[in-house]
């Protein structure tokens, strides 16, 4: 079995924290928590939570001075690529989860679209036993819809899932096929687990790199019109509806999915959707200079469009913030635009970047990020970050008024081909305890002088 909380969670368990955070903010929505508390974490779990100066710590704890720094649950993301098995030249799950730690994340979940494709019990039972040695947090693996991701046959989802998958997507592409989706949703009653939709009409998408738009026609390069997302959820969400099945639509880009989706809800359709940091903050303008870091799909879409997601965000009709973070070695975005790979990292980035471009400028409330930031591995059914006594320790620290240098440093992943680059940014991570143990700290934050003894 796993060494961890949830049997469909994989990663490397170590020594359980003991720590005392002192005269921090705590923010956690769920818990409501927003003001100064001092943190008391022992063995793992958060043994107190008081006033400031009012908790004593145990013999051996470490005593961390938080003043003015804030805490928040730590971050959970649905959607990642660690490039295992077969692609460990972009990305590891040694080094994806080690950079998702530093991003202030608890939980990912990782996508089955390595090579070969983890469509089969074998392959999905090789990885998880890699993740119980490697994994820095606790990961779990969604498996293939199709074998293969080739449409053309289903998986053995049964196997699947009592195997460890926690859901189902061919993610990196659609089910193009509307028969072959509907016996995957009549199976998911007997399988359970969600099944995660890429949503493109390739017919639509066809050859495109780039939104088409203003911008795509003004560099005369192919474009992937905003219908081929927003007419598959549509279909997809009446298959979901008729077969009474539970969907999530991921890296929502569009103002017509936004719309669509909303639709769905509102027709009682059982569908949940993820927005990333660079759909809510980039847009097509961003390609003008053909740099290929901002060559992702689906694409990064026009201003009216970024605006529906955000506020698709902020309503509610999109759950969560999930990253799509998606390596790629250095030598394969160093080409012409039209032949790079598609896709950016953002575990490390994706809290300062909203923080910064959203949040300081008063377009979202603090307290909906962190909802929306920790929400996402909900859609899996794994359990929400909480800050509570008795739970175990899931936490964030974060300095918001320290700003940084986007790949000034280096990077933690294996790749370097994140789309803020050379950003500036506020809110610097600073420790990440995930299932109770450190699994982040940045220079000089655990040392601390000896703590005071109960």
């Amino acid at each position: 079995m796993s060494a961890a909380t949830n049997a469909k969670l994989f990663y490397a368990r170590g020594p359980a924290a003991t720590l005392l955070i002192r005269g921090a903010h705590v923010l956690d929505p769920r818990s409501g928590l927003d003001e100064v508390h001092d943190l008391l974490v022992r063995d793992g779990r958060i043994a107190e939570i008081g006033a400031p100066g009012a908790v004593v710590a145990p013999a051996g704890a470490t005593t961390i001075d938080a003043t003015g720094k804030h805490v928040f649950p730590a971050f959970t993301d649905p959607h990642v690529h660690l490039r295992t098995p077969g692609l460990e030249y972009k990305e590891t799950i040694a080094t994806g989860t080690a950079a998702a730690a530093a991003g202030g994340y608890c939980q990912v979940i990782a996508m089955p679209n390595a090579v070969p494709v983890v469509d089969s019990v074998p392959m999905l039972q090789g990885l998880t036993l890699r993740a119980e040695r490697e994994a820095m947090i606790p990961t779990g693996f969604l498996a293939a819809v199709t074998k293969g991701e080739q449409g053309e046959f289903l998986t053995s989802m049964t196997g699947l899932s009592d195997a460890g998958a926690l859901g189902f997507s061919d993610d990196g592409k659609p089910v193009v096929s509307a028969g072959m989706l509907r016996k995957a949703l009549q199976y998911q009653h007997v399988a359970g687990g969600v099944i995660a939709l890429h949503e493109e009409d390739p017919a639509l998408s066809s050859d495109g790199v780039m939104h088409e738009g203003a911008v795509s026609a003004r560099l005369g390069v192919s474009g992937i019109p905003s219908v081929s997302e927003s007419t598959m959820i549509a279909r997809d969400a009446a298959l979901a509806a008729y077969e009474d099945a539970t969907v999530h639509f991921q890296h929502i880009s569009a103002a017509l999915s936004v719309q669509a989706l909303a639709a769905a809800r509102e027709n009682g359709v059982r569908a949940t959707g993820e927005a990333t940091p660079h759909h809510l903050l980039l847009t097509d303008e961003a390609v003008l200079g053909l740099d290929t870091n901002f060559k992702m799909n689906p694409p990064l879409r026009a201003e009216r469009d970024r605006q529906a997601v955000i506020e698709g965000l902020r309503s509610g009709v999109i759950d969560c913030i999930a990253t799509d973070h998606a390596p790629h070695a250095l030598q394969e975005k160093e080409v012409a635009f039209e032949e790079a790979p598609m896709g950016t990292t953002g575990l490390e980035t994706a809290f300062a970047a909203i923080y910064s471009e959203l949040v300081v400028p008063g377009v979202l409330p603090l307290a909906l990020l962190v909802e929306r930031i920790t929400a996402g591995c909900a859609v899996f059914g794994l359990p929400q970050p909480r800050i509570e006594s008795g739970a175990e320790a899931n936490l964030v620290l974060v300095d918001l008024e320290r700003s940084f240098v986007v790949g000034e440093s280096g990077y933690v992943s294996r790749a370097a081909n994140c789309c803020f680059d050379g950003r500036s940014f506020r809110g610097q991570i600073e420790l990440t305890v995930a299932a109770g143990q450190v699994a982040y700290a940045a220079a000089g934050v655990l040392d601390a002088a000896p703590a005071e003894v109960r």
